[in-house]
């Protein structure tokens, strides 16, 4: 095996979380009276955490006293609706089934609150991951490669021997400030030419060429 260990961003790598954050963006612009907005839109704010989604999404100049105010409203939304459309990406279990029967730990290292980032993670990826971290007060958010690396030491595995997989230009900056592999999928929320961009030197175009990769 090529790797000891796997970390993997959430959104847009293994799980297309896209729906349910587009159905509760929406719903908090229009609880305050705010214009919608389309999946595209919606999809080039993702990377960051809710708090930078909800400032994206809200109009330009909003206070950030009202800002708060509708992050406070979008995160309990989201997380009681944050399973209706979501599911994991084709082949990404039998990835991860795989991955484990070799030997190999796996954890999930996303910008998304940590409140839904532990239910999607034990609902979806049942026995599959050793551990799985989003943020809080007390996770600095990616690309800041602390949460990566305390990951790592968590499983007991040196960052020369493990992986981060991830679809944004985020995750290739976390990659690199945590002097470690990357591998980015194009699947997700950003195009190869993004991710190009953004300095990511090896891209899968699905999760067939990522399990080509890891298992090679």
């Amino acid at each position: 095996m090529k790797y000891k260990a796997v970390l993997y961003d959430m959104d847009g790598t293994v799980l297309d979380t896209l729906g349910d954050l587009v159905n509760a963006v929406n719903y908090t612009m229009e609880h305050f009276g705010c214009p919608a907005h389309g999946e595209k839109e919606i999809m080039s704010f993702l990377g960051n955490g809710a708090k930078n989604l909800i400032t994206c999404s809200a109009p330009a100049g909003t206070a950030p006293e009202k800002i708060d105010e509708m992050l406070e409203f979008y995160l309990p939304w989201y997380n009681s609706h944050c399973t209706i459309l979501t599911a994991p990406y084709e082949g990404i279990i039998e990835l991860m089934q795989e991955l484990k029967a070799n030997g190999v730990k796996q954890a999930v290292i996303s910008n998304k609150q940590d409140s839904a980032v532990k239910p999607l993670a034990a609902q979806y990826f049942p026995g599959l991951l050793e551990s799985a971290l989003g943020e809080s007060e007390k996770v600095k958010k990616k690309p800041n490669p602390d949460a990566v690396l305390a990951a790592l030491k968590e499983l007991g595995v040196d960052k020369s021997e493990a992986i981060y997989v991830g679809d944004s230009e985020v995750d290739v900056a976390t990659a690199i400030n945590a002097d470690m592999a990357c591998a980015a999928v194009s699947y997700g929320f950003r195009s190869e030419e993004e991710l190009i961009a953004a300095g990511a030197k090896l891209i899968c175009h699905s999760v067939k060429e990522l399990r080509d990769y890891l298992m090679a």
